[in-house]
């Protein structure tokens, strides 16, 4: 799946993650105020589900919905996107722009080269 979200998908499935599976009162209720309108709500999360991100159980006249796309797929897909777009594919030129853009000192990237090597141990 390589479909982009809009902004205001993107804060819905925010939500859908956050929630795992829920109905859409309890995904309306995961939003930062001031919430959309709940019928803006329910049309954003159908095309969620025509998209392929969002899929549903029905109970009676309620549904269920549930994330199809993990929310580190997506940031993953997402990372490769604007790597292959703004950084000609390659990790070096991303990993020092990021570095530069926030002031990240030698001390952080001893760091996170140890949280990267106990990751890859486990």
């Amino acid at each position: 799946m390589k479909k982009e979200l809009t902004r205001a998908e993107e804060q819905i499935m925010q939500a859908i993650w956050s929630v795992e599976k829920g109905f859409a009162k309890d995904i309306h209720e995961q939003l930062e105020e001031p919430r959309p309108a709940y019928n803006t709500v329910l049309t954003v999360i159908r095309v969620l589900v025509q998209k392929g991100f969002v899929k549903y159980k029905t109970y009676g006249k309620s549904n269920e919905y549930y994330p199809l796309i993990s929310k580190e797929a997506y940031s993953g897909q997402r990372v490769q996107a604007l790597k292959e777009n703004y950084f000609e594919n390659s990790n070096a030129k991303l990993l020092s722009f990021f570095i530069k853009e926030n002031n990240i000192d030698l001390k952080d990237l001893n760091e996170i080269l140890e949280i990267i090597k106990k990751e890859r141990d486990e």
